[in-house]
């Protein structure tokens, strides 16, 4: 479990080494005329070595992991200088946020359609025992887990809704719900090496080649379907008003047979592609 120390100011710490160096300095320039003053003076200069030892410097969130012949002493997050024992082992560990890009995944989807998936991960270390101890190489393993959560994420949904018509999240239409589980699986993979994962998203996503003309080509399908579905409904509309306003207002009056035919034109206008070239009646209706 993470421990955090709070040392010893180091700038009080490199003052008295500077005065030991000096007091070293002066007995050695002694040392001629009283050569018994050289013991005194090498103990001087090996105290300052030993003093600058246990000095470090810690840059603002980054961190020290503190190792004492292999027993965890604890973590410095504070930044400056400090002095601490000398003998320490110290591990850095940096606490800033970085950026994660997996490469571009194939995987098969929900209903074993191929696709093409990536995603930006942004992370950080919030516990530097776990980091230095529970695993051999965080970055490393952060790596690997980031790219098997994505592969399950990816495989747990459907690309789009066409083949599963019941799916209420997909991984085109997911949104930020897809990225939320995302997330949700990442901290909880990379919980036990105190790492954090603050933002997790979709970044790349997309059918594999080899089928991605006959998806695109169904995609455009579903869409005329959809459209023409539209245009129908609104079309059906239009005639019901039509008839029901001529009949309301006696502007005109028709049997079954004028219905049908007058239906029939303007479901033709209102649902043809291309714009209804008119044929002037210069007659009787009859005619």
């Amino acid at each position: 479990m993470e421990k955090v120390l709070k040392p010893t100011n180091g700038y009080m710490a490199l003052v008295l080494s500077l005065i030991l160096l000096a007091v070293g300095a002066y007995l050695f320039t002694l040392a001629p005329v009283m050569p018994i003053i050289v013991a005194p003076g090498i103990l001087c200069i090996a105290a300052t070595i030993f003093i600058w030892k246990g000095l470090m410097i810690i840059q603002p969130n980054h961190a020290r992991v503190l190792n004492f012949f292999g027993k965890y002493v604890g973590s410095v997050k504070d930044n400056g200088m400090f002095f601490v024992n000398p003998l320490y082992a110290t591990i850095k560990i940096s606490q800033r946020a970085s950026n994660l890009a997996t490469p571009t995944l194939k995987v098969n989807d929900k209903m074993g359609n191929p696709i093409e998936i990536a995603s930006v991960i942004v992370w950080q270390v919030s516990d530097t025992y776990k980091a230095a101890y529970e695993v051999s190489d965080f970055v490393s393993y952060i790596k690997t887990q980031s790219e098997a959560a994505l592969r399950n994420l990816a495989t747990s949904f459907s690309y789009d809704n066409i083949e599963d018509e019941t799916a209420t999240i997909t991984l085109r239409d997911g949104g930020q719900k897809v990225n939320e589980l995302l997330e949700k699986e990442l901290n909880d993979r990379l919980h036990s090496s105190g790492l954090t994962i603050l933002e997790a998203r979709i970044s790349h996503l997309a059918y594999a080649q080899e089928i991605a003309g006959a998806m695109l080509q169904r995609q455009q399908a579903t869409a005329i379907v959809a459209a023409r579905y539209k245009i129908v409904e609104g079309a059906v509309g239009m005639v019901e008003m039509a008839l029901e306003h001529l009949s309301k207002k006696n502007i005109v009056e028709l049997d079954e047979d004028k219905k049908a035919t007058m239906v029939s034109n303007l479901m033709v206008v209102l649902c043809g592609e291309r714009g209804a070239q008119p044929v002037l009646n210069t007659g009787t209706l009859h005619q």
